[in-house]
């Protein structure tokens, strides 16, 4: 549970910070949009930890600093939504910066520190809590996340390989509620089952050749899992399922790549971009391979 709900406090600032970013660079500094953007930051990053704290450890009694192994929990499905959000928090305070005027490499670090700073203080409540604990795996995930904007800002100043997430609606709720939740919102938060993570590859930035490919074309590789209602494989089978693995291979469209002088849509454009487009998809799994008409 704890998992689930941290993740969907990111979520909600993903989205508030998505509402005022606008994903281009700034000729200069700009002042009158540097304060108010880092005083609501600031003023935000301290509700969220107050919030946090409030929401899921203050029932909890407090211990001396500790370390939880939750490696092998959810075929590792977790460990994706780790990597995906620190990403997107990095990528989007990075784009808020620039909007600023503020040059382009200090924008780029501090973007992705952003991302690691708010998920590390999650991670290190977690260590002193007597339910949960620090855990190695999700801030090796939350590093990779940000070294994976912070790589390609430096690199090739754009976004070339795009983490992105999709979700369809499984049967498993109805087996355990409690842990993949009970409503559609729940759901979409709690079951592991129904969650693909996504990279898309953007051929043509990547080949940086002009050829018949549209430029907003990308192939893109998911991971998922099925048949998880609990955290560990054993328990699962013990209750009759058999958790595995899902590889995809699918099409998707960088919303970014495609130009448009509308303010309003390369807003929409920039803040629709972390999620996978419905599209045809190839699975392949333990089982064999199946290939799906349209794949959320």
């Amino acid at each position: 549970m704890k998992t689930v709900l941290k993740h969907f406090v990111c979520f909600v600032v993903l989205v508030s910070l998505c509402l005022s970013a606008k994903a281009q660079d700034s000729s200069s500094f700009k002042k009158e949009r540097f304060i108010p953007i880092v005083t609501a930051a600031g003023i935000g990053y301290g509700a969220s930890v107050y919030g946090l704290y409030q929401l899921w450890y203050k029932d909890y009694p407090s211990e001396e600093f500790h370390f939880f192994n939750d490696n092998s929990e959810w075929m590792q499905m977790d460990k994706c939504g780790h990597f995906f959000t620190a990403f997107q928090i990095s990528r989007i305070s990075s784009d808020v910066l620039l909007w600023t005027g503020t040059k382009r490499k200090k924008a780029i670090w501090f973007g992705a520190a952003t991302g690691l700073a708010f998920q590390t203080t999650i991670e290190v409540f977690d260590g002193f809590s007597s339910e949960w604990g620090f855990s190695m795996g999700d801030m090796a995930f939350n590093t990779l996340g940000c070294a994976t904007l912070l790589s390609q800002y430096l690199a090739w100043h754009e976004l070339r390989i795009i983490p992105k997430f999709s979700f369809h609606h499984t049967a498993y709720a109805d087996v355990s509620p409690s842990l993949l939740g009970e409503t559609p919102g729940q759901q979409l938060l709690k079951d592991y089952n129904g969650q693909t993570y996504w990279l898309s590859f953007n051929v043509r930035k990547l080949l940086q050749k002009d050829f018949f490919w549209p430029e907003w074309l990308c192939v893109s590789a998911g991971y998922g899992a099925n048949g998880m209602v609990r955290g560990n494989v054993s328990e699962s089978n013990a209750a009759g399922y058999y958790p595995y693995r899902q590889f995809y291979l699918s099409l998707d469209i960088d919303f970014q790549s495609i130009h448009t002088r509308s303010k309003l849509l390369r807003t929409i454009f920039y803040t629709v971009n972390m999620l996978k487009v419905p599209m045809p998809a190839l699975e392949f799994n333990e089982h064999g391979v199946q290939a799906h008409g349209m794949y959320f």
